[in-house]
């Protein structure tokens, strides 16, 4: 069997929005965003227990499972178990943590070698899928990174070494913490969220350092920052993480946009071109809450787009060399 960086699809779907990110979907209507991936040659889906507390996974393992099993690459997270929430109430939604689902249960953090094993069983068994071949630990430094590193990074290589999973890695937003997992476990592929995109790269400085020395492969994800790069012109209004977009990185994303214009590229096809431009980044995750944006998104991967416009952007000082 080809080692899991070599086998992960160019492209996935992340499946946070059919976990009812942000808004509200119907079954049929994640159902057909599902469909749209699908139609569109995606064969690479992520997911997760924190998406809508467990119903991303619910409603994506009820649509593979529709699906010959062979032709898809799946990955899911572990670190936070879905227990019973003691303080629901009749009505309660979980829109603190940006998702419209009841909270009828509640995200308990469990790092131990236990915990890890129960979230993998829990988690194939909302889905209906035994076979998982990724399996992350999810924001590890959120709870406490030096508990993941000496508990839970172990105890996912153990998993592995059972044939439980094929692979295994971690997911991040925070460059320090993924350099770190990098540096202290085997891991075969990590998820760096929003730390290597088309607008910023501060994971080139550590991250990807990190991962050629280990041998690590790099899943990209969160590649429109926050929505920023997702259109052909962008919204200085557009929210950038927890907060406003800062100046700097306005004029920075104008200078990029111009460029990918004066190359009649879309500046949403580069974003989701540039992290793979590295040679330790397999894949690239991107979502969608409408089927129109996943075909759309899997139009601007196809997109063939000219040497010219990273030669220019790297001459700009806007992307590494």
């Amino acid at each position: 069997m080809s080692s899991p960086e070599r086998r992960i699809p160019r492209l996935g779907y992340g499946a946070a929005n059919v976990g009812n990110l942000f808004r509200e979907l119907s079954d049929d209507e994640s159902s057909a965003i599902l469909e749209a991936a699908w139609d569109s040659g995606i064969r690479c889906f992520d997911t997760a227990p924190h998406y809508g507390l467990g119903l991303s996974e619910r409603r994506l393992g009820a649509f593979l499972q529709t699906k010959p099993r062979e032709e898809y690459f799946l990955s899911t997270k572990v670190g936070r178990l879905l227990r019973p929430n003691p303080e629901h109430a009749a009505g309660g939604l979980d829109t603190a943590n940006d998702f419209h689902v009841a909270d009828d249960l509640q995200r308990v953090w469990d790092f131990s070698a236990d915990g890890i094993r129960r979230s993998l069983d829990e988690s194939r068994e909302r889905m209906g899928i035994e076979t998982i071949d990724l399996l992350y630990l999810h924001d590890p430094e959120r709870h406490d990174l030096d508990l993941a590193l000496a508990e839970a990074l172990p105890a996912l290589e153990q998993l592995r070494a059972d044939g439980e999973v094929d692979a295994v890695g971690i997911g991040s937003m925070v460059s320090d913490a993924l350099a770190t997992a990098v540096r202290s476990a085997d891991l075969d592929l990590i998820m760096v969220a929003g730390r290597y995109t088309l607008l910023e790269q501060p994971a080139a400085v550590d991250v990807l350092p990190a991962c050629r020395e280990r041998g690590t492969g790099v899943v990209a994800a969160s590649v429109f920052n926050s929505g920023l790069l997702a259109s052909n012109e962008p919204r200085r209004d557009g929210r950038y993480e927890y907060g406003e977009l800062p100046e700097e990185l306005w004029q920075r994303l104008l200078r990029i946009a111009a460029v990918c214009a004066d190359h009649d590229v879309p500046l949403p096809a580069a974003a989701i071109q540039f992290p793979l431009q590295s040679d330790t980044v397999h894949s690239v995750v991107v979502g969608g809450s409408r089927p129109a944006q996943v075909r759309q998104n899997a139009e601007y991967a196809a997109l063939e787009i000219p040497a010219e416009l990273w030669h220019h952007l790297a001459d700009e000082a806007l992307i590494p060399v």
